[in-house]
């Protein structure tokens, strides 16, 4: 199961099978989730739908207890970037929260996040979100095996770069993508930037998580003293979407959409094998 250099876990058709069940239970929650986001509603209603999602499913909840955090899921509300705790905020029309998701079944993990705009929210907010989603997929896209894991990372910033003032966008350093399977977090971890030197070569059956976080402003964050809570520095808003793929022989999987992302990789050009597998 694993490859002994790296400790990588190398999963067999069947072990993604099963990643694909904890994925769409991911994916079905997030979709509950997102049509429940409005003014009025709490981030610990939010919490409370996925509870009831994801053991409607028969999985497990990823986070919860996980190194002691205290929800099923993390809301991470304007200026919080990601590991936001759910509580009693009651969200505004305007706002914009991003929704971080896992799900477990028999053992094997799914780990997603989305952006929602609550009600209305500014272009340039909308347009954080786009920018930030669009990264993603430009990464998943390149979960090819026989390319390296430098080719996401790269993919990912140059998708952010590429945009109408990309240069103002501040791409997090500090928390990036990893390894899944198993376990929730795991080697390798998956920047979302070009890092230098030689890079990891990329597997039939290796499942990464992907999740670019991109700030309105600096890239530096801080986090709060519930030890939890990651926040931008400067007060700028942050989006933060994530997917998990599967390395296939016929190309990447995204166990985590709905169409497998057949849709988007259709549209991009990109051999998977999503739209037969549904």
């Amino acid at each position: 199961m694993f490859r002994r250099k790296d400790r990588i876990e190398i999963k067999t058709p069947d072990q993604i099978a099963v990643m694909r069940r904890a994925g769409l239970v991911v994916a079905n929650t997030l979709e509950a989730l997102r049509e429940a986001v409005a003014p009025g509603v709490t981030t610990a209603d939010l919490d409370a739908i996925s509870r009831e999602s994801i053991r409607s499913f028969g999985a497990t909840p990823s986070f919860l207890g996980y190194h002691g955090y205290p929800a099923t899921i993390c809301t991470s509300v304007n200026a919080e970037v990601v590991h936001g705790i759910p509580g009693d905020y009651r969200l505004r029309e305007g706002d914009q929260v991003s929704i971080d998701c896992g799900a477990i079944v028999e053992g094997w993990h799914g780990d997603a996040a989305i952006t929602v705009a609550v009600g209305e929210v500014t272009p340039a907010d909308a347009e954080l979100s786009r920018v930030t989603e669009e990264a993603l997929w430009a990464g998943l896209a390149r979960a090819l095996a026989g390319g390296t894991l430098d080719d996401i990372g790269q993919a990912v910033e140059s998708s952010v770069r590429d945009q109408p003032g990309g240069a103002n966008y501040g791409i997090v350093e500090e928390y990036v993508g990893h390894g899944i399977g198993t376990s929730m977090h795991m080697e390798p971890n998956v920047p979302n930037y070009h890092v230098p030197g030689k890079s990891l070569a990329l597997v039939v059956g290796m499942a990464l998580a992907i999740e670019p976080m991109v700030c309105a402003g600096s890239r530096a964050v801080r986090t709060l003293d519930d030890e939890w809570t990651v926040v931008t520095i400067d007060g700028g808003r942050a989006a933060h979407w994530e997917h998990t793929v599967a390395l296939t022989n016929e190309g990447p999987w995204v166990l985590t959409a709905l169409d497998g992302g057949a849709a988007r990789f259709a549209a991009a050009g990109v051999a998977s094998p999503a739209s037969r597998r549904q």
